[in-house]
């Protein structure tokens, strides 16, 4: 051990010299922790090896990483204060489980965004106790605090991480709409300069924007965040997340392509990079051929064009890719053949073009707002009830949901909760009165069960096909990736379960989530 205070040249790195870890991968710095930040470090390792082992698996394609730079120790101040500036613009906004279940999530995003504020990452989660008692530990001392850790973890809550935007105009001091046209009184540089620090001040507190709005109550607010400790916590992967733009689009094949053709469009499609979250086989009607076709109206190829599109089955995508939307529309080339021929002869437009068929045989989403149109239209959104039991430990329940996720799903409501034999029946009512039902009331009796809402295109038989046989030796043989396989102990201990059929899990859910029913049975 060395005693440093004295060594003069150690001076200028007084109270500012820390550890730093760097993440590389091929030579590349993919990845640098600054600080002794364990637990951030820790999920840093999982979340790359994760990645390796999915693309050893051929799972995923290697991300394109950014490399990170190393500043030299000249350049080192100006590495600071940008790092140090990135941490100081952010706030956390944790949306309480009673107002996930009252629906009010979409109108508290509204409001901030209408202030101009920017939403820079979102996720949804049921909060551990640990996470609780770290983000609330300023309440701590009150007597009250672990009522309240239960209640917020009681069920699902939506953790936002939300920045100023560049040109924020304050929503609750409008002027008056005559206002315009009165004369302005001429202000002074002194009183001009009070009132942009005021007004400065005002716009940074989206605590008291919130408290205006009437909606305080229903979230809380870390503002002004000078270290990222909150943020570690539940986005780790922050400024990779803002730095890849991950978007979600519908590609269509129209029925000659999809026929003779399918096969190396899709070989074609993953070889760009690109997921296939969703796919289905769908005979358009001439109305929606119509709508899709609408650029080509006035043409005189436009009749045979619509009865090319209904004669047949289509084949609708939802393609997932970084940069998806841009990356789509210059792959597969302008509307029309003669244009690509032109202009892009490499574009996929004049690879699948169809003798007889002037127009581009791929379509593909114009903007992302009309990809989710498409998209929920092809695929309309169904609602089933998910359950993960007791046996399950948090590590693999954690697993699970991240498999859940991945297959597509969204978790549209959740809660923890001990299942009485009451509470049980709501969910097991087709089979209260099997031999087994005892059993099965023994082993959800051993612990809190989480249960959910997952929605998606043909949920019930996703989530079916997610889940595996119901004996977990038996899913180990034909369904090896199954969550049964993976997770399961025991036709008994099976990790998970879902309804048989549409009917069940409208009715287990609005057993279960009446106010969830009450609001969305659109969806189902």
């Amino acid at each position: 051990m060395a005693e440093a205070d004295s060594i003069v040249t150690l001076q200028p790195f007084r109270d500012k010299c820390e550890p730093v870890f760097l993440f590389s991968i091929n030579g590349k710095i993919v990845a640098k922790i600054k600080g002794a930040n364990a637990p951030l470090v820790n999920q840093k390792i999982i979340t790359l090896i994760n990645e390796e082992r999915k693309i050893a698996a051929g799972e995923m394609v290697r991300p394109q990483y950014h490399e990170v730079a190393f500043a030299d120790s000249d350049a080192e101040d100006a590495g600071e204060a940008a790092y140090e500036s990135v941490e100081q613009v952010y706030s956390i906004v944790i949306i309480k489980p009673d107002a996930v279940v009252a629906s009010k999530v979409l109108e508290i995003k509204d409001k901030i965004i209408n202030a101009q504020f920017v939403i820079e990452a979102e996720d949804k989660r049921l909060l551990t106790e640990e996470q609780v008692k770290y983000f609330y530990s300023q309440l701590a001392d009150q007597p009250d605090f672990e009522d309240f850790v239960s209640f917020m973890t009681s069920g699902l809550s939506y953790i936002l991480v939300i920045s100023q935007g560049k040109e924020q105009q304050p929503p609750w001091d409008k002027s008056d709409p005559n206002s315009e046209a009165e004369p302005k009184e001429p202000w002074d540089d002194q009183q001009e300069t009070a009132r942009a620090t005021g007004m400065k001040q005002k716009l940074e507190s989206l605590q008291e924007y919130l408290e205006r709005q009437n909606i305080s109550q229903f979230c809380d607010v870390e503002e002004n965040i000078t270290n990222t400790k909150f943020i570690d916590v539940f986005f780790p992967d922050l400024k990779r997340m803002k730095s890849i733009k991950v978007e979600k689009i519908l590609a269509l094949l129209r029925p000659a392509l999809f026929h003779e053709r399918k096969e190396a469009v899709l070989n074609i499609i993953e070889d760009e990079g690109f997921k296939i979250l969703m796919q289905r086989q769908i005979v358009l009607s001439r109305e929606e051929a119509e709508t899709l076709c609408k650029e080509h109206e006035n043409k005189d190829y436009f009749e045979s064009l619509i009865e090319n599109m209904t004669s047949g089955p289509s084949l609708a995508l939802v393609l997932l890719r970084e940069n998806g939307l841009r990356h789509w529309r210059q792959l597969i080339g302008p509307s029309t053949v003669k244009e690509a021929e032109e202009y892009f002869p490499q574009s996929l437009c004049v690879q699948f073009a169809m003798e007889g068929l002037p127009v581009n045989q791929l379509h593909g989403s114009d903007s992302l707002e009309a990809a989710r149109r498409e998209i929920k239209y092809f695929f309309p959104p169904q609602n089933t009830i998910a359950l993960i039991k007791p046996h399950v430990t948090q590590e693999q329940r954690e697993d699970i949901l991240k498999l859940i996720k991945e297959a597509g799903f969204d978790i549209s409501q959740m809660k923890e909760m001990l299942l009485t034999e009451e509470q049980a029946e709501k969910v097991y009512f087709k089979i209260k009165g099997k031999d087994f039902y005892k059993d099965v009331l023994e082993i959800l009796s051993e612990g809190p069960s989480l249960i959910m809402i997952l929605t998606k295109w043909n949920a019930v038989s996703d989530w079916r096909r997610l889940m595996g046989p119901i004996d977990p030796e038996e899913a180990k043989l034909l369904s090896p990736d199954s969550i049964r396989a993976r997770f399961g102990r025991s036709i008994l201990k099976n990790a998970v379960h879902g309804a048989s059929n549409v009917q069940e899990a409208m009715d287990t859910i609005n057993r279960m989530f009446e106010e969830f029913v009450a609001e969305n049975t659109e969806e189902n």
